[in-house]
């Protein structure tokens, strides 16, 4: 049960109502994560443009979910993971990069060099050696982009968090326990 009750788009008054209905029209629908939040239209509305810059940036879709299904998994926040997966495989992940990325995993070095350092910044609470910052500057990263790998992790640690507190509804296709590798 919802610690943080999800606002009804259709009953929101003012700057909620304005946004939600935003996200309707974008999306098809308004996610329960986005509804909980519209209870501070400025929560939300800073969500929503924290995420929108960063879907502008050098970061692919692709990697952005990737990353977010990283961070997802090691937090174990069930919506974000039912979220991020349907998103990931609607910008191309295959189910096996889904469950990849959720290891911190990729055939692809650059991918898994990313992963990796994002579950390292996650366990370790973003204490991280120099070797592993030059580890992503060999594989092609620049610092543009370490920047904004650290602020698409640090958005998805705000999410999780958010939907641990709010127990947020999942309205996404559950995803299943994540199995070891043989």
């Amino acid at each position: 049960m919802s610690r943080i009750q999800a606002l009804n788009p259709e009953i929101a008054t003012g700057q909620a109502q304005r946004l939600l209905k935003g996200v309707e029209n974008k999306l098809g629908f308004a996610p329960n994560i986005m509804r909980t939040m519209a209870n501070s239209p400025s929560v939300l509305q800073g969500y929503l443009d924290f995420s929108g810059a960063l879907s502008k940036g050098s970061l692919s879709p692709k990697l952005r979910e990737q990353i977010a299904l990283a961070v997802s998994e090691v937090n174990d926040c069930q919506y974000c993971l039912a979220a991020h997966s349907a998103i990931g495989r609607s910008v191309g992940l295959s189910e096996e990069a889904v469950g990849d990325s959720r290891r911190g995993e990729s055939p692809d070095p650059k991918e898994a060099t990313v992963l990796a350092f994002t579950r390292n910044v996650v366990t370790n609470r973003g204490r991280i050696s120099d070797e592993e910052v030059a580890k992503l500057r060999k594989a092609g990263f620049s610092e543009g982009d370490m920047v904004e790998l650290i602020a698409n992790i640090s958005l998805t640690l705000f999410t999780n968090y958010f939907n641990h507190i709010a127990a947020t509804e999942i309205d996404f296709p559950a995803v299943s326990e994540l199995e070891a590798r043989v």
